[in-house]
Formats: C-alpha cells, structure tokens, sequence
C-alpha cells in the first residue's frame, strides 16, 4: 500500500513540475512575442523619419544641428537594434528627445507646419509613438510575468536547472525621454 502512496506522490510531483516547466515556456514566449512587437514599431518608427527629414529639410535648412542631431540619433538606433533591451532603450530615448527637439523646432515654421506632407508624417509618428508605448506595456508586463515565476518558490527549482533567466525591461532612462513626443500643431 504505501509504495502507491509513494508512486502517486511521485506522479503528482511530476505533473505539477511539468506544468510549472509549461508555464516558464508559455511566459519566456510572451517575452520574446513583446520584444518583437517593440521591435516592429521602433522599426515603422526610425522608418519613417527619413521622409521626415526631408519634408523638413526644405523649411529648415539652417537648423542643421537639430537636423544632424536626428539622423545620428537614428543612426545609433538602428546600430542598436541587436543589442540588448537596456542598450536599446538608451538609443531610443535618444532618438525620441532628438524628435522631441525637432518638433519643437517646427513649431517656428509656419509653412511647414501646414506643410500636408508634414501632418501626414507627423500623425504617422504619433500614431507609431502610441503603438511603442502599448508594445512597451505588453513587454514589460510579459517581462514581469517570467521575472516572478523565475525568482518565487516552487517555480524557482525548475526555472534554475533548465536555465531560465530574468528577462530586462525595456525602460527609459531619461525621465524625460519616457513622455511620447508632442507633435501637435495649432
């Protein structure tokens, strides 16, 4: 009789390790699902500012600094795009307070700001800053998910061994770098 005792114990032990194993798989896949969303739109985001930048041009020629300050923070971006979710937010908070001075430099453009070229891109990156910031939301969410079933008792004697790891939040450093650019005109 208590070999089955055992032999149930044994079962049940093993079930519940599976489903703590599942469940480490089904969170590590959620993390890597919203990185990939990030991605996609940090992606539509640095896509999108060379046609910026060109409707821009026209209207700014002498703000070269602002102008040269986009593009090398889009450049360090986009060299960044490999590299982990700290090294990429770093270069994306870069680029957004890079943004963040151009659109405030337009704002002494009357003619490009009725520019339609212009507003078309200007909803287009502000439409592309919201999808960021859900994506942002979703990963970071997902991110906690793994971090606590990694680091709290059971799930912590079956992530250690299969190699689970805490996964990095994809965070802002600059506090102002975390408001989403203004591109209202009026």
């Amino acid at each position: 009789m208590t070999i089955w005792i055992i032999l149930a114990v044994i079962v049940v032990a093993a079930v519940y390790a599976v489903t703590i194993y599942n469940g480490l798989v089904k969170n590590r896949q959620m993390v890597e699902e919203g990185w990939s969303g990030i991605d996609v739109q940090l992606k539509r985001r640095t896509d999108l500012i060379p046609n910026l930048m060109e409707t821009v041009k026209g209207y700014m020629g002498h703000e070269r600094e602002t102008l040269e300050a986009v593009t090398n923070a889009r450049a360090a971006a986009t060299s960044a795009a490999s590299g982990s979710p700290g090294e990429r937010a770093k270069a994306e908070g870069q680029l957004s307070s890079a943004l963040g001075r151009l659109i405030a430099t337009a704002e002494a453009y009357p003619d490009l700001k009725a520019n339609t070229t212009f507003l078309e891109f200007q909803a287009a990156l502000q439409t592309v800053e919201d999808e960021i910031q859900m994506a942002r939301r979703y990963y970071n969410g997902a991110v906690r998910n793994l971090n606590v079933m990694v680091e709290s008792v059971p799930s912590n004697f079956i992530a250690g061994p299969f190699g689970f790891k805490k996964a990095e939040y994809f965070e802002l450093e600059n506090e102002a770098d975390r408001a989403v650019p203004s591109v209202k005109f009026n």
